[in-house]
């Protein structure tokens, strides 16, 4: 942000994950993080948390930081790639389930704008993450 870039967040979705569950494509949502798009926003030593409109309708989300596969520029692609940690959620039947996709915890649902959700640019291109040294 401090060179005028959008920070993205790509996440791992599972359980532990609370996020508008209709925009997870491949057990993945992309997020915009930047001070326009969110409210409230901690970056705790565990947990990112920050509040958002989806769709105009106002969410808490809540991402484990172990779940965060890469934070990157949206104008660039340009960022650092994490190794995300094994799930520990455990479904209804008692098995690990890392994909996990129900609704949040407390019933809510909500719609996120496709550019936020899902890392799209304003052409619709997604952009590239690219590794740098």
């Amino acid at each position: 942000m401090d060179h005028g870039f959008t920070p993205y967040l790509s996440v791992a979705v599972d359980g532990s994950v609370r996020v508008p569950r209709q925009h997870v494509v491949n057990d993945e949502i992309v997020l915009n993080v930047s001070t326009d798009a969110t409210g409230g926003l901690v970056l705790g030593d565990e947990y990112i948390e920050f509040k958002a409109r989806f769709g105009g309708v106002p969410q808490q989300i809540v991402v484990p930081v172990g779940r965060v596969s890469a934070i990157y520029a949206r104008e660039n692609g340009q960022g650092m790639a994490f190794p995300v940690e094994p799930s520990i959620y455990m479904a209804d039947d008692g098995q690990s389930d890392s994909g996990a996709i129900g609704s949040p915890a407390d019933g809510s649902s909500g719609d996120i704008t496709p550019d936020s959700a899902e890392g799209k640019s304003k052409t619709g291109a997604r952009p590239v993450l690219k590794r740098i040294k």
